[in-house]
């Protein structure tokens, strides 16, 4: 995809996509946590068996979300018409019309999906994560086609692209909820008469804590490439994310492997299963391990596969990748045991030094920069700096509650 959309556009056009995307991730903060206090409930009320609890709690996470996105995409409709995206991005002023169109095509699909893909939730819940992470891959795969065919078709245009990327998502979510609710799922489908407003108390009291680690992380983890863009430019913006996608597959391949645990340490929580759990956090140590030494091997290789990824006209210079494994790899340590913090619903604490995080995040990443010659490579460390809660405290809390100690904020 990356060296396709490269193709089809340029570095700085590409640039200014993936810094507007960005602001997608703002925008997310939205849902409220609703997705992921829906995927702990749902999982207790399918673990439990009881269909007509978890049918409520779908169709009023529904409800609840369509009607705080539809509001939100009302505003922005208005709002739009009197941003200069042109100095939003730092980009050609000239690009102004342009982008205010883009902005409307791809906030307006983003809010949509907001809806739809409540059902990778449901399938998150019921321990079926190959096909609730299907969804995005297919979609990518269409996209990536679609791409192509445009680059002998027609000449760059952040329009076109942004349409494909948008629309594809949607339609195949909207797709995979009438297959689903229609097939699998039609005991706990939405509807109108199972919507249960006092249930929504339940849904918020955990979903909130979720929504608030998801602002302070939005902080941290999405906004290197707004940065990056005010301070060095949209090129800048493009050499960072491709040495971040590259080493971002150490990630994507932990995820894959430890994805389908959230909802099962909430099924084994429920059922006292501590030896499980155990068990399984002692293998999941030794992958992240085993996938620590594997990115020793990418960052040896490298510079090599750049050249054959995207050819010689982008240099990524080494301490770019050098620090990105290290933020890789201390960001998957604290996600095996987050996974299990987040399965049993205890993230108090994590809430908490989140926001700590994020406020760290910003004073170090502006520091850095301005005071140093780290550049690019200073927005990386205090990315890893502000990840305290993870490196150092999930271990700690994890033992607390597995072995029934935690108290106070450790256990809430």
């Amino acid at each position: 995809m990356v060296r396709v959309t490269l193709d089809y556009l340029d570095a700085t056009k590409y640039g200014i996509w993936l810094t507007l995307s960005s602001f997608l991730a703002w925008f997310s903060f939205f849902e409220i946590g609703l997705g992921n206090g829906l995927r702990n409930k749902l999982g207790e009320a399918l673990a439990k068996g009881d269909y007509t609890l978890g049918k409520i709690y779908v169709s009023t996470t529904y409800a609840i979300l369509t009607l705080v996105i539809s509001a939100v995409a009302f505003i922005f409709v208005i709002v739009n018409h009197f941003i200069n995206w042109a100095a939003v991005l730092n980009t050609d002023t000239n690009l102004q019309q342009e982008l205010s169109t883009l902005a409307l095509i791809v906030f307006g699909f983003f809010f949509l999906r907001f809806v739809v893909k409540l059902i990778g939730v449901v399938l998150f819940a019921d321990q079926r994560p190959a096909l609730a992470n299907f969804f995005n891959p297919l979609a990518n795969l269409m996209a990536l086609l679609v791409i192509y065919i445009l680059t002998f078709t027609t000449k760059g245009s952040l329009l076109l692209l942004g349409l494909v990327l948008s629309a594809l998502p949607v339609l195949v979510l909207i797709l995979a909820s009438i297959y689903f609710y229609t097939h699998d799922y039609r005991d706990i489908a939405p509807s109108i008469g199972s919507i249960k407003l006092k249930y929504a108390k339940s849904l918020l009291n955990l979903g909130v804590k979720f929504f608030l680690i998801q602002i302070a992380g939005l902080v941290i983890y999405q906004s290197s490439n707004i940065i990056i863009a005010q301070f060095f430019g949209p090129n800048e913006v493009t050499v960072y994310n491709i040495a971040f996608k590259y080493f971002s597959s150490i990630n994507m391949l932990f995820t894959i492997l430890i994805t389908p645990f959230w909802g099962a340490f909430t099924e084994a929580w429920v059922k006292k299963d501590i030896i499980w759990i155990k068990g399984i956090i002692r293998k999941l140590l030794y992958i992240w391990f085993a996938l620590s030494v594997i990115g020793v091997a990418m960052l040896v290789f490298a510079k090599p596969f750049y050249a054959a990824w995207v050819g010689n006209t982008i240099e990524i210079p080494f301490n770019i990748s050098l620090s990105l494994y290290f933020y890789f790899i201390t960001f998957t340590f604290g996600g095996v045991f987050v996974m299990f913090i987040n399965g049993v619903g205890k993230v108090k604490l994590q809430m908490y030094a989140s926001f700590i995080g994020a406020i760290l995040f910003i004073v170090l990443a502006i520091a850095l920069i301005k005071y140093t010659s780290l550049g690019v490579v200073g927005l990386v460390l205090a990315s890893i700096i502000s990840n305290f809660y993870g490196i150092f405290l999930t271990p700690i809390q994890y033992k607390k509650i597995i072995n029934n100690t935690a108290t106070g904020i450790w256990n809430k």
